[in-house]
């Protein structure tokens, strides 16, 4: 029996870690379950025992990648950067060495929701990681001290997913430091008494 759960638990993995990459690369519509089975090598009975539906496959794809993307950016916002204020530019820091990373491919949160039928489970995994990255920049806004620190988030959100649409749509990644520099113009003037 515990064979079994690891077999599927191995199966899961390589099923989740092929539709990672294909669904990145390729995109999640273009993408059809055949390919990820193949590419994990799995037979098509493990997929729905797994995940149920392509659509749970998306959904599980892009909650892994919310998940490591949350643990990075924490783990170097607080190693990295000793005050809030620089924790909020620090954002943008980190998002530009992953616009740096060979194989960028823009967001895969955008990537997907671009493609997903509004009330889809890939809709609301986006949802979720939009939410999380907007509460967690009007919490290091409420700490810098900022007057309105929902509207300071909301402006460092447009500035952030400006710079993956413009690394990705222009070959740009170098967009970050620049949302970096209108970021710091937009923080010290919310910061201010």
């Amino acid at each position: 029996m515990a064979t079994k759960n690891l077999d599927r638990a191995t199966a899961r993995e390589r099923l989740l870690n092929a539709a990672s990459e294909l669904f990145y690369e390729e995109g999640v519509r273009t993408v059809g379950i055949d390919r990820v089975i193949e590419h994990a090598g799995v037979a098509k009975a493990t997929l729905y025992n797994a995940f149920g539906s392509k659509d749970e496959l998306v959904r599980a794809y892009l909650a892994h990648r919310h998940s490591l993307w949350r643990e990075r950016m924490m783990r170097e916002l607080e190693s990295g950067y000793s005050t809030p204020r620089e924790r909020l530019l620090g954002v943008f820091d980190v998002l530009g060495e992953s616009l740096a990373e060979p194989g960028y491919r823009g967001c895969a949160f955008i990537n997907a929701s671009a493609e997903a039928h509004s009330g889809s489970a890939i809709e609301q995994a986006s949802d979720e990681a939009r939410a999380w990255r907007h509460s967690m920049l009007a919490e290091l806004a409420t700490e810098a001290g900022a007057a309105d620190p929902e509207t300071l988030a909301r402006q460092l959100s447009l500035l952030y997913d400006g710079a993956n649409v413009t690394a990705r749509m222009d070959r740009d990644p170098h967009a970050a430091a620049s949302a970096r520099t209108i970021a710091a113009t937009l923080v010290d003037a919310a910061l201010q008494p």
